[in-house]
């Protein structure tokens, strides 16, 4: 356990936030001390075949010990985190023996993470937690994938009565602005199939994500004296609150679960003069989700025919740019992948939760690229913010099923 606590927090501790408005890679330069650090620490546990190419992908070779053939498996986790939230200065808290009451974070700032609220909180009651301090994120997401992956390749280096095939290791940039898999080169990969650790709670084993768009609208108004304004001045702002209400109010992320698709208003600038509102849209459906893309620009269009009628000039642009699809039409062919997880989990005692994830992984994007690949838990919960946390237990079990996955993947 302690092992996994030390791993952890050397890596959380490292700022490692990037940017979407970066046109490098990674977008970050900062992203570059966690990448090297693992890269040494991949060379000293005695890892095969360690590269850091320049968009700092990582990749390394755990070798076969058995003398039949194997298929080649990889996993995979990313090292940034997200942009939505700091990661600067993570002071990560040790909650020994969680008795399953409210958790001060930060009694400044009256931060509480509370099972009042977090439900979930009381599943790991008696279990040791890493939270926050309330003022950054934590970074589990993925910085609990890559603890786990490096744990089971050392603790297989350490432990070679333990039988397994030739295993890859890829760790990424920039999976948190969703371009994760971008510059992962699948050939130099070289594995039949991977794994992403990078779900939420124990248990979690999904080949199904969201489809996924991004659509930015650009509005252009009149500035004209207010005194002086009736029927001439057009109010940028006012036109994209507009577009907002024409959204389906219910298809919103905090109203939706499972399977149901969302508009999400992420960003939004503007002046009188100009105003720029961002949405991602996101179904698992296919149908729905070209649906869903076919009605913003339904409502942009309608905006333009009242206003070229109104005052002679379109006002609105919509632009929507495809992001990642859904996974599972890559993997239910080779569906004997997400099998062989099932099982690992049954014989350490994890029930396994398969269900679809609502967002996208590096995974997504690498099984249209030819690399199936389902995505696995790696314990944290309320990723993306100041109530982050992780069971290390969880993180525990993550690395039991690595290992249990990598006998298993041999065994049959």
């Amino acid at each position: 356990m302690q092992k996994i606590i030390d791993r952890f927090i050397s890596y959380v501790t490292i700022d490692t936030e990037s940017d979407p408005n970066s046109n490098t890679t990674p977008s970050t330069f900062k992203q570059w001390d966690l990448a090297n650090k693992l890269v040494d620490e991949l060379k000293a546990m005695g890892m095969h075949e360690v590269t850091i190419d320049e968009h700092a992908y990582i990749m390394a070779t755990l070798p076969s010990n058995v003398t039949h053939e194997v298929p080649t498996i990889g996993f995979v986790s990313h090292f940034d985190t997200t942009p939505d939230f700091t990661g600067a200065h993570v002071n990560p808290q040790i909650i020994q023996n969680y008795d399953g009451k409210d958790i001060v974070l930060n009694a400044e700032k009256n931060i509480i993470l509370s099972p009042d609220y977090f439900e979930d909180l009381l599943l790991y009651k008696g279990q040791t937690l890493i939270t926050t301090d309330g003022t950054t994120l934590l970074g589990a997401d993925d910085k609990a994938g890559i603890t786990e992956i490096m744990t089971a390749m050392e603790y297989l280096i350490n432990h070679p009565e333990v039988k397994h095939g030739k295993i890859r290791v890829g760790f990424t940039p920039d999976e948190e602005i969703g371009r994760g898999a971008h510059k992962f080169d699948v050939e130099k990969f070289g594995c039949q199939w991977a794994y992403t650790m990078d779900g939420s709670q124990i248990g979690e084993l999904e080949y199904e994500n969201f489809n996924a768009a991004g659509a930015k609208i650009s509005f252009k108004g009149k500035s004209v004296h207010p005194g002086y304004a009736k029927g001439k001045m057009i109010n940028s702002m006012l036109l994209a609150s507009q577009f907002i209400t024409k959204l389906p109010p219910n298809e919103v992320p905090e109203l939706t679960t499972d399977y149901e698709g969302f508009f999400h208003v992420n960003h939004l600038t503007g002046t009188l003069e100009e105003t720029v509102l961002e949405l991602i849209i996101r179904d698992h459906d296919k149908n729905k989700f070209e649906a869903r893309k076919k009605l913003i620009y339904t409502i942009a269009d309608q905006f333009n025919q009242q206003y070229l009628k109104q005052f002679g000039e379109a006002i609105c642009e919509a632009i929507i740019k495809d992001q990642y699809y859904n996974m599972k039409e890559k993997v239910e062919p080779v569906f004997h992948i997400v099998n062989i997880v099932e099982k690992a989990m049954l014989e350490l005692g994890i029930t396994p939760l398969i269900k679809p994830i609502r967002g996208g992984t590096d995974g997504s994007q690498l099984s249209y690229m030819g690399l199936p690949c389902p995505n696995i838990f790696a314990g944290g919960h309320n990723f993306h913010g100041k109530y982050e946390y992780i069971p290390v237990e969880s993180m525990i079990k993550a690395t039991e099923v690595i290992v249990k996955i990598a006998e298993l993947t041999a065994r049959q």
